[in-house]
């Protein structure tokens, strides 16, 4: 299995058991499901009386989207001009660190490219999407996205490709 991680913060934001697909080059998107935490019955063999049984008893299930679960990513919110100036300095940053690895001009205009073409998409429908950063909650680390498949149903998250890196387990 391979773990990706957040190329900034290291915080590990999303694995290959999620069937991740590449979008335009410069995102991978990975379908979800809605999970049920919590309100675990553990039977310890003790038989309560009728009277204790319903005494001190709550519902402490919830339902979360399984990444965001497993990856305890945290919600946060932007306007439309705080998540553009976000993504600004977070590409200058990617940027930064692909040149260090030693990218060539080529893949790094490709990206530029791509990911400018990609955020006027995400630009596009900004409304849509609910907004996610990962476990050590740095600012200046990959905002995720969380949208929903036409179904209205099916959550599912993009994130930057090149803001990853991969950590095999």
């Amino acid at each position: 299995m391979i773990i990706y991680k957040d190329l900034i913060t290291g915080d590990e934001i999303i694995s290959d058991s999620y069937n991740l697909k590449e979008i335009d080059g410069v995102a991978y998107e990975a379908d979800c499901k809605k999970i049920t935490i919590g309100n675990e019955n553990i039977d310890i063999g003790a038989n309560p009386s009728a009277e204790e049984a319903d005494e001190g008893i709550e519902d402490s299930a919830q339902t979360v989207i399984d990444v965001v679960h497993s990856f305890r990513l945290s919600e946060t919110s932007f306007d439309k001009k705080s998540y553009l100036s976000h993504l600004k300095t977070y590409m200058k940053r990617v940027k930064e660190e692909m040149q260090k690895k030693g990218a060539s001009e080529d893949e790094i205009k490709e990206f530029e490219k791509g990911a400018q073409a990609f955020a006027k998409k995400i630009v596009g429908n900004f409304k849509d999407y609910e907004f996610l950063i990962g476990e050590s909650m740095d600012p200046d680390g990959m905002v995720i996205l969380l949208n929903y498949r036409e179904d209205g149903i099916t959550p599912f998250v993009t994130v930057w490709k090149h803001g990853l890196t991969e950590m095999k387990v």
